[in-house]
């Protein structure tokens, strides 16, 4: 009994924690669309389209996607005509920088430094979009896309526009607590049941190869599959309650932030028409590689301030 208490607690803490970020944030955006804001950032960012093979349309799946989710970027990828080549730059671009407000959040509740996350999410996003760019030169032809959703009505005015806006935030957190207090009642099972430990030496090799502890292994795999924003609950009780150094918890989330929902991610890419398993396996190398990368310099500083101090 005492499990599904503290299973179930720790789960609505968790939602009532996400949803004052979630709801007003989606709230905004989503009546930012039907103003001319979201147009006039479109608008600013359309000549910086050349440099990632895009056209300057390509910027509306691009801003949707950062300020909503990769739904809304897909959405705005299906209002467009482009060729497979440009879907493909947008997918892993998408994949790399998406629903940045909500998951940035995440990440500084767990403790990681703004700058961090949002380096390396669009440095990520901008890089890759530029060597896809340069490297591949197929993909000229126009993208057939395997579904195109119904058009819904569109608001006509200010109280159907927040209505509106107020009926899509309710139901992010609606999905929100269907999927984290399930998930902390399942936690806490494992955790009082002592599976999470066979589960940590499990993830043993990843942790050692990101060269972050084996306390980090939780919020590792529920980023891996549930995502930055529904796998938030456990990362956050993960480093309160095993200890997560904030060295371990940001080298977690540069790993994450390049590799994170691996499942879903991908395959909601597939009615596009492109080709996934390329977007997955540069988005795995990606995350591997810069974590390594980072993870051994952030080593060779605290050896070399350890040998500065003992001299």
């Amino acid at each position: 009994m005492s499990t599904l208490k503290n299973g179930l607690k720790a789960g609505l803490l968790t939602t009532w924690t996400l949803g004052k970020v979630i709801f007003p944030i989606t709230l905004i955006v989503t009546m930012l669309q039907f103003t001319p804001v979201l147009p006039f950032i479109i608008d600013l960012v359309a000549p910086l389209m050349g440099l990632f093979g895009l056209s300057g349309d390509a910027a509306i799946p691009l801003v949707l996607g950062n300020a909503l989710n990769l739904y809304a970027g897909i959405a705005g990828i299906l209002s467009l005509d482009l060729t497979v080549k440009e879907v493909f730059i947008l997918a892993v671009m998408l994949s790399f920088s998406h629903n940045i407000f909500i998951e940035t959040s995440v990440a500084l509740k767990v403790g990681v430094k703004l700058w961090v996350v949002l380096v390396v999410r669009f440095g990520l996003a901008a890089l890759s979009g530029i060597v896809i760019n340069l490297v591949w030169k197929g993909g000229g032809e126009t993208a057939q896309y395997g579904f195109v959703p119904k058009a819904s009505a569109i608001p006509e005015n200010w109280l159907e526009i927040f209505l509106f806006g107020f009926e899509k935030a309710a139901f992010g957190i609606l999905q929100l607590a269907m999927i984290v207090i399930p998930l902390m009642l399942a936690i806490q099972i494992l955790k009082d049941r002592k599976y999470l430990q066979r589960f940590s030496d499990t993830l043993g090799p990843l942790t050692r190869i990101l060269g972050i502890q084996k306390n980090a292994s939780l919020t590792l795999a529920s980023g891996l599959i549930f995502g930055l924003a529904m796998g938030a609950g456990v990362m956050i009780q993960a480093v309160k309650e095993d200890g997560v150094s904030k060295k371990d918890a940001t080298l977690a989330f540069i790993f994450l932030v390049s590799c994170h929902a691996v499942v879903e991610d991908t395959l909601i890419f597939i009615p596009l028409g492109i080709p996934v398993w390329p977007l997955l396996i540069i988005r795995i190398v990606t995350a591997l590689g810069l974590t390594i990368l980072v993870s051994y310099f952030w080593r060779r500083a605290e050896q070399n301030r350890k040998e500065v101090l003992s001299t």
